[in-house]
């Protein structure tokens, strides 16, 4: 039976519904090779020659596909439709090859399929073609790229940036658009003006509501009516005036669809629609695309197949009716920035079916699936008509007018089944207006003035940061959900209410690269390279050439780098942010001065940690350091920051002080010879401006030491640590050994007592032993050909055979009891065959 791969199980399970028993239908789940992590993995100096590893977790999967192409070496490769796809049928057929299953003159088969329908995987199996070198190229292109930024730049953050993380080629710059917008909302400054609106009622007593847009004679700009004192004078000069109706405009309008999704639009309505995130809405949309219910969702087209747009348009008139099918079908233009990745949009494999009708039982995937099937369908349906109405009110002087804007629905057309989500806008045009006559007085029933101040500019959600990425020309399709995903991860930016805020070391990252390295996080420089990459696509550009150029210059950015020194890049950092972190005072003085001694310098620092802070050059004489960031970005606190002391004990005064990782107690004060006084760190849930002297002493007697446990003499202690109160069983709590086991609350610390620590560690020990040791059911004896030791031991997951480092699980239904030495070694010998060892060599008798 000829193999066919593709790289999910469960897109395995579908496609072998549909070609039945003629076929063997495998996984390659994902990637089978990739470069490994380490220098050398693509060598600039030898064509950007690329070292492939088989990953440990796929060798089991290669293996399945040697084993079926023993029986027929026909091998189909149905990987995804696109680059990535394009590149794992390339990984397995050379792979393949290596492992010489399939002959060097044997061809290989590729099909490509849109949608998982029995008719695309028919049609596909009919018209195979060989794997697209292009796309490869492309590939190959892509990841050396990646690689050789990461592998490079990362290590120069490493040293002269201490605690960050790492740096890639277009995560980098996606955090710049983070960093710039927040940086943009900090230097905000909002700008106040007022609106007047009047309550106006017709002489058949209808009311409605209009905005004054000229006054004295003028047409109002925003900024014109600044202040409560201009906005009072403006109420006045409406009051004192008749107002009749100017002008009464009607105009029709009409509304179209959006074309259907494509992986960006598709990721920014889901997180406007239900808060999905970028890598959320892919995991999703995978799995309906495996259940064969969309088509591809890794695309940038927004055309559909001829075949798709008649399926919509006989389904829109079979719901709905004839007069929300337009005359032609809509025809979108692709966006896509080559050819042969211009894949159809995202669509239903099967029009007429709806979430209800598919019994979708996941709900996210019910949601999805709705969000395609509708905006699908209304792309192919009349335009929305409307008529929009504008009424002029003026005074007979004409130094007051008013506007009142409203609409009125005519025909719904395709909003009648979806209409697409707004980012950060509001209209309020859409309220619909009473009859209004040309030349008739109204009636003033309120004049009201509207404070306002601008407002700054949103913070990027996913979905807006796609959209931008996108507009950028930064990215690609397959690559937006890992992209934003990898800087959340790495720590660089936190989501909060579905906004993207920038952490401290997000921002140090940016202004390094910024400084160090701008070329490599500019937006024209990245899109640049976007579209060369897009024409080894085309296969208009050589990928080895679009390298070479690269690499060159990239090279010699950071050999520049080798000479700096940490103190050297912290200052130019300072410099850099200076604007953010020092802004100007009020009184005109220095906004670096050390606000606490008056003598030292403000800097910003950096922690182990990668976080930073602002701290005093006068250290440790002042103490003083604040939040990352400009003064006043963190709630002011009761402990100043020399600390606070609490008291004396001893001879020593108690102290309380805010540290870098958080707030602490400490004995005795920082000197040239107490470098190291005691210190223990303040519980979370104890505020620290609450924390009096009798605490502060509790805190400071830890490690408490409970006593020898009773059976072998190794102390067992009480402690608070990093994860809460806890119990070690260790000749020392520095010990890196031992045995550890949590306390529920604080209290416990000092209350535990030794019954109840032997207990908790007693409890710990049996935990372990529950994971780990297996039980010996049976010895079986020596083993008769090379020794050692045979037994039947019972584990976690069942019965086995035990003999070195061989373990045999034993056949379903075999009674351990009932197994002999023989079976047993035959067992052992099987199982060393299939992984590769040797068999248990015979030992030569004594002569």
């Amino acid at each position: 039976m000829p193999v066919v791969v593709v790289e999910s199980p469960a897109k395995a399970k579908t496609i072998n519904k549909y070609l039945g028993s003629d076929y063997t239908v495998l996984a390659s789940y994902g990637h089978v090779r990739d470069l490994p992590p380490k220098d050398g993995s693509v060598d600039p100096d030898n064509a950007f020659l690329m070292k492939w590893e088989i990953a440990s977790d796929s060798k089991k999967h290669i293996k399945a596909i040697v084993d079926a192409l023993k029986d027929d070496p026909v091998l189909i490769l149905a990987t995804d439709p696109d680059r990535e796809g394009e590149a794992i049928s390339w990984h397995l057929e050379e792979a393949l090859r290596a492992r010489k299953a399939i002959k060097k003159d044997t061809p290989v088969s590729r099909v490509v399929f849109n949608a998982i329908t029995k008719s695309a995987v028919t049609e596909a199996m009919q018209n195979p073609r060989e794997v697209d070198i292009d796309l490869v190229e492309a590939y190959l292109a892509r990841r050396a790229l990646d690689y050789l930024v990461g592998f490079n730049l990362s290590p120069v953050l490493w040293r002269k940036l201490p605690g960050a993380k790492s740096a890639g080629r277009v995560q980098s710059v996606c955090l710049r658009l983070i960093v710039e917008r927040e940086m943009e909302i900090e230097k905000f400054h909002a700008q106040e003006y007022w609106t007047v609106k009047s309550l106006l009622a017709t002489p058949r007593g209808q009311e409605f509501e209009a905005r004054l847009t000229v006054l004295g004679g003028k047409k109002l700009d925003k900024f014109d009516i600044s202040n409560s004192t201009a906005a009072e004078l403006a109420v006045q000069a409406i009051e004192s005036r008749d107002l009749t109706v100017k002008s009464v405009e009607a105009k029709p309008a009409s509304r179209n669809p959006s074309p259907p999704f494509m992986t960006s639009t598709l990721q920014q309505e889901a997180s406007r629609k239900f808060g999905f995130g970028a890598r959320q809405t892919m995991q999703v949309a995978q799995r309906l695309y495996e259940a064969g219910h969309i088509t591809y969702m890794r695309t940038d087209g927004i055309d559909m197949a001829p075949e798709a747009v008649a399926a919509a348009r006989d389904a829109i008139k079979n719901r709905y009716n004839a007069q929300y099918v337009p005359d032609s079908p809509r025809v979108y233009k692709n966006k896509a920035k080559n050819a042969q990745e211009a894949h159809e949009c995202i669509r239903p494999a099967e029009m007429t079916a709806d979430a209800e009708s598919l019994d979708l039982r996941d709900a996210d995937q019910k949601k999805l699936y709705d969000l395609i099937w509708k905006r699908t369908l209304a792309s192919q349906m009349a335009a929305a008509r409307m008529e929009r109405t504008t009424v002029d009110i003026a005074s007979r002087d004409g130094q007051i007018e008013l506007r009142a804007t409203g609409q009125v629905m005519l025909f719904d057309g395709f909003i009648r089944v979806y209409e697409e989500g707004r980012d950060d806008v509001v209209d309020d045009d859409d309220k619909r207006l009473p009859q209004i006559m040309d030349g008739e007085k109204t009636d003033k029933k309120a004049v009201s003035p509207e404070q306002h101040f601008t407002q700054p500019p949103p913070r990027y959600t996913e979905a807006t940061l796609v959209k931008r990425m996108e507009e950028l020309g930064i990215g690609r399709p397959s690559t937006y959900a890992s992209i934003v995903t990898t800087i959340q991860d790495r720590g660089y930016v936190h989501k909060d209410k579905n906004r993207l805020f920038p952490e401290d070391k997000g921002r140090l990252v940016i202004a390094f690269l910024e400084n160090y390295f701008s070329r490599y996080v500019g937006y024209e420089f990245t899109a640049n390279l976007e579209e060369e990459l897009d024409d080894i696509t085309a296969g208009s550009r050589e990928w080895q050439d679009v390298l070479a150029r690269f690499w060159r210059d990239f090279k010699a950015a950071i050999e520049e780098t080798a000479d700096l020194r940490i103190t050297e890049v912290l200052e130019k950092i300072n410099e850099v942010l200076e604007p953010h972190l020092f802004p100007p005072t009020e009184e005109g003085g220095d906004p670096r001065l050390c606000p606490n001694c008056g003598l030292g310098r403000l800097s910003m620092r950096t922690a182990r940690s990668g976080g930073a802070f602002i701290g005093c050059s006068n250290y440790p004489e002042c103490r003083y350091t604040r939040a990352f960031g400009p003064p006043g970005s963190e709630p002011e606190s009761s402990i100043p920051p020399e600390g606070k002391m609490l008291g004396e004990d001893a001879g020593d005064n108690i102290w309380v002080h805010k540290g870098r990782f958080g707030p602490y107690v400490q004995r005795g004060e920082l000197t040239e010879e107490n470098k190291k006084p005691p210190r223990q760190s303040i519980p979370k849930d104890w505020p620290p401006e609450d924390v009096e002297l009798e605490q502060a002493l509790k805190l400071l007697s830890l490690p408490r030491k409970i006593g020898p446990h009773p059976e072998d003499g190794v102390p067992i202690w009480s402690n608070i640590g990093r994860y809460g109160p806890y119990l070690k069983y260790a000749e020392s709590t520095s010990d890196r050994g031992g045995v550890n086991a949590n306390l529920e609350s604080i209290d416990e610390v000092w209350s535990v007592g030794m019954n109840r620590a032997v207990e908790l560690i007693a409890a710990k020990l049996a935990s372990r032993g529950a994971r780990g040791a297996a039980k010996t059911l049976k010895d079986l004896g020596e083993h008769p050909e090379s020794g050692g030791p045979i037994a039947i031991m019972d584990g976690k997951y069942g019965p086995y055979v035990k003999w070195e480092k061989v373990n045999a699980t034993l056949p379903k239904d075999t009674d351990p009891e009932a197994l002999t030495i023989e079976m047993a070694v035959e067992l052992i010998n099987e199982k060393a065959g299939s992984k590769g060892k040797k068999k248990p060599a015979r030992k030569k008798k004594a002569s």
